[in-house]
């Protein structure tokens, strides 16, 4: 490369450095609104300035966040005592929540190392996969079976699904560019929109879902177990996984009708992959059992054998699979050591969640309710509660990570609707927190695997932020015409 072609990106890079620092000095000289003192207001300041970076991807995310951390710690907004304030710092890596979404990418090595997601993608494409609208069923149903036990979308979908299916439309001479309508878009919008719903029916199918759960329980106190998020979303997450194929047909208009090839060549990669290994047995029993454990562990009713209580922690289960799996030779330790993205995530999560506590330890989040409540406080509950569900859903184009989104208004609208007499506050933590999965449809940025969808070159720029905003629109309609008396009625 040439010195001319990297002076661009210095100087993009730089000014992706510099932007949140500009953003932290104009909220920390900005007066101090009334009803905040100083402190408050400063630490804002440094929050600002992360979700800036982390938005910008001004340098790596656990950078971002562990940069923003310890600013905030040295500052001592939290508490002016430096013991204490470290503790505070330190206090994020023991949450569990961040455990469970490291523990995300140890499972995706299992998955990836036995083959076993392999396998089940494959056998779904070579059983229902003869025409093009029964593969579209076989690349949803693919995602389906895996969102349970794969709490990172980007390695479900991005690492599993989109290998196997990125090879069906050259069958057909579908290829990037011209001939892509033939096959080749309907196949990817369909992976990449049914994984948005699995994101959302499944508590362990997105990280962030942990991250929003730990924000809404700090935040507004409501906590729910793994049965009762995805009883709530059933109704909507269910209808979604049988029409998004139909609806993606409808919208994508594939010229390729028929596909009895598919199942052939899905048979020949099964026959060349051999009877099932000693690990994918494996695998198959640990993700039976880390299912048995998230549902029945957290199930006051049910005795969980062996563990001596009725009651299992999901992260617990997490590390009781891990552990299993490297008893069993499924992985090596080396793979969660070199798994660097997991150990980045790591760094992310922790300090983005102590952050945004950090927002309501000192009072700025009761401070916002107070305020800003109060242009809410003609509407009725009903009217108010879908006004801020739509911001929380649509405000999303403005974010490229599910996460920082949650982390910087879950916790603002939580407290907005606290404020507002009337409302509940539990129906509308878990209306945001169901969103997250879905939200994620709506642009090329808006969830980890969307840019390897946006990149195969089978789906148009043009097309993209199209469907995103048709299938956008159809999840929150759902959100808000099924979900929300449903959870009306059973909470």
């Amino acid at each position: 490369m040439t010195a001319g072609s990297q002076a661009p990106e210095a100087k993009g890079f730089r000014w992706r450095l510099i932007a949140p620092l500009v953003v932290w000095l104009a909220v920390y000289l900005w007066p101090v609104p009334a009803g905040l003192n100083a402190n408050q207001w400063h630490y804002f300041a440094v929050f600002a300035a992360v979700i800036t970076g982390l938005i910008l991807e001004s340098m790596p995310v656990g950078a971002v966040g562990l940069i923003g951390l310890t600013v905030a710690g040295v500052g001592g907004y939290i508490d002016p005592d430096p013991n204490k304030s470290l503790r505070w710092m330190l206090a994020g890596f023991a949450e569990s929540t961040v455990w469970l979404i490291v523990g995300a990418f140890v499972f995706s090595i299992g998955y990836r190392k036995s083959a076993l997601g392999r396998r089940i993608a494959l056998v779904l494409v070579q059983k229902l996969g003869r025409n093009t609208l029964g593969l579209g069923y076989a690349v949803a149903m693919s995602d389906f079976l895996l969102a349970p036990a794969t709490p990172s979308n980007t390695a479900r979908s991005g690492g599993i699904v989109y290998p196997i299916i990125s090879n069906i439309p050259r069958i057909y001479g579908s290829e990037p560019g011209p001939t892509a309508g033939k096959i080749g878009t309907y196949v990817m919008w369909t992976a990449f929109a049914a994984t948005a719903v699995t994101s959302s029916l499944f508590f362990t199918a997105l990280a962030p879902n942990a991250a929003a759960l730990a924000i809404a329980k700090k935040t507004v106190g409501v906590e729910v177990s793994w049965g009762q998020w995805f009883v709530g979303f059933a109704p909507l997450g269910i209808l979604l996984m049988l029409l998004v194929p139909l609806l993606s047909y409808v919208v994508c208009r594939p010229e390729v009708k028929q596909s009895p090839e598919i199942s052939a060549w899905a048979s020949k990669e099964l026959a060349t992959m051999g009877p099932m290994s000693r690990n994918e047995w494996i695998m198959s029993g640990l993700i039976v059992l880390a299912m048995f454990l998230w549902i029945a562990g957290s199930s006051p009713d049910i005795r969980v054998p062996l563990l001596g209580s009725n009651f299992v922690n999901a992260t617990t289960v997490v590390f009781i699979v891990i552990s299993l799996m490297l008893v069993t030779g499924v992985i090596e330790f080396s793979d969660i050591v070199s798994e660097k993205s997991a150990w980045e995530v790591f760094f992310y999560f922790t300090s983005l969640l102590t952050l945004a506590s950090g927002l309501n330890e000192i009072g700025f989040i009761k401070w916002f309710a107070n305020e800003y409540a109060k242009p809410l406080a003609g509407l009725s509950p009903s009217a108010a509660m879908i006004l801020l569900v739509a911001l929380f859903f649509w405000i999303h184009y403005f974010f490229s990570s599910i996460t920082s989104h949650a982390a910087a208004v879950l916790p603002v609208v939580l407290a907005v609707g606290s404020g507002i007499a009337g409302l509940p506050v539990a129906t509308l933590a878990m209306l945001c927190m169901y969103s997250l999965g879905l939200m994620g449809v709506i642009s090329p940025y808006a969830t980890g695997p969307a840019p390897m969808y946006f990149g195969s070159g089978y789906i148009g720029k043009a097309q993209f932020w199209g469907f995103g905003l048709i299938f956008g629109l159809i999840y929150f309609a759902g959100l808000l015409l099924i979900v929300l008396p449903w959870l009306q009625v059973t909470q």
